[in-house]
């Protein structure tokens, strides 16, 4: 079989949309991707679409994507991989571009070797058998959970005494955001120090509606005087299949209160009072903090789980 080979462009995106949600009937059962996350992928600064992304056509018809991104600035590279499963052979060839590319930019950051990172359902269309026979190897898990919501259950809530919640209104509430998210998220797995600026285009933050983004104030253990921000939660209600919760975090210093708790419940309030039946959110399965345990009281339950394939490569 012959195929055609060559970089995406910001246009291919409808195309590339179109594989994406081909793959997640065969994955998850339904097409769950949305254009302009696709869109957000493609214009990221970070990212030189004529060397870091790759598209392969049978005929006219996208059967592969890959793309490649740099978070660390050293040896660990990022990627995403798409095939259709009947085109095995291309996405073998394609995976193997990535590769090379993926030490080629890790060693241009002065590191020695590539540590590399590809994110796959469990039910992955790529043969599993072929990342282990090229050196790849599972080491963690994420699940995708999911959870109905209605109107008359999902009330608002009633914060206690001291305990203040505030929509992100400003670029300082932005910023607040921020600082809060590299401070929760630090000893997570796979998380990488980012400036607000590289956090704001991850987030395709110029889409994000801001008033589903919140703060929360409360006393802490090292607190004096007026309670200080907490916590946050970021939510978007852009994706055609769900409400969806991108990230929510508490200070250390301030679990214990039902803080989370608290957020996730106004998030499913929100998202309630704006008509959606469905909210999700993605959860590290190794998470040390208790979140899986969190979302598992509110309701939450699994909705498609996804491996963090990893290889070493020098």
């Amino acid at each position: 079989m012959s195929y055609v080979l060559r970089p995406a462009t910001f246009e291919d995106a409808p195309a590339v949309t179109a594989l994406l949600n081909a793959i997640d009937v065969i994955e998850v059962g339904r097409p769950e991707t949305d254009q302009h996350t696709v869109e957000a992928d493609l214009k990221h600064p970070d990212t030189d679409l004529t060397r870091d992304s790759w598209l392969a056509f049978d005929g006219g018809h996208l059967v592969a994507y890959g793309l490649l991104w740099d978070e660390s600035e050293g040896e660990r590279i990022d990627i995403d991989h798409y095939v259709l499963p009947e085109h095995q052979e291309v996405g073998l060839t394609v995976l193997a571009a990535m590769e090379a590319r993926a030490l080629e930019r890790a060693r241009a950051n002065g590191a020695e070797r590539a540590v590399v990172h590809l994110y796959l359902n469990v039910r992955a269309t790529l043969d599993p058998a072929s990342l282990t026979a090229r050196g790849w190897g599972v080491v963690r898990r994420y699940h995708v959970l999911h959870r109905p919501l209605d109107a008359d259950r999902d009330r608002a809530v009633v914060l206690p005494d001291g305990v203040r919640l505030r929509a992100c209104a400003s670029e300082e509430d932005r910023r607040i955001v921020h600082a809060l998210y590299q401070t929760t998220f630090a000893a997570h797995f796979d998380h990488q120090p980012r400036t607000y600026e590289q956090w704001f285009n991850d987030i395709d933050g110029e889409r994000v509606d801001w008033s589903l983004v919140w703060i929360v104030s409360a006393p802490t253990t090292n607190s004096t005087g007026d309670a200080p921000d907490a916590g946050f939660l970021l939510a978007r209600n852009d994706r055609t299949a769900m409400g969806w919760v991108r990230s929510i975090g508490v200070l250390p210093e301030a679990r214990g209160q039902g803080l989370a708790g608290l957020l996730l419940s106004h998030a499913f309030a929100t998202f309630a009072e704006r008509g959606r039946d469905t909210v999700g959110l993605g959860v590290d399965t190794g998470n040390e903090t208790g979140a899986p345990a969190l979302y598992a009281r509110h309701g939450m339950t699994v909705h498609f789980a996804v491996d963090t394939w990893e290889v070493t490569l020098t």
